[in-house]
């Protein structure tokens, strides 16, 4: 009998049901983390438009306008690694 072999330790049925759970949660939480961001950003770029009431100065907009591209980037990224670990169900 061999050792089992710790470079592939979820070689199997098993060890292959465990990723694609593991793939299946992590899709849920990169796709929530992605609509989170997505929805801040369209709150940001509200905010850099100028029309939330009380955050209409332009320090308040260009806030509201670089946290839109920041949560841009952040949306693109958990789409991203959302599909890959569909992929891997």
């Amino acid at each position: 009998m061999s050792a089992p072999n710790v470079d592939k330790p979820n070689e199997g049925i098993v060890g292959q049901v465990a990723n694609s759970l593991n793939n299946a949660a992590t899709y849920v939480s990169e796709t929530m983390q992605g609509k989170s961001a997505e929805a801040s950003k369209e709150a940001n770029k509200e905010q850099a438009k100028g029309n939330i009431p009380g955050q209409s100065s332009l320090s308040d907009r260009v806030s509201g306008a670089l946290g839109a591209g920041s949560d841009k980037l952040d949306e693109s990224k958990h789409d991203a690694s959302a599909r890959a670990n569909k992929e891997g169900i």
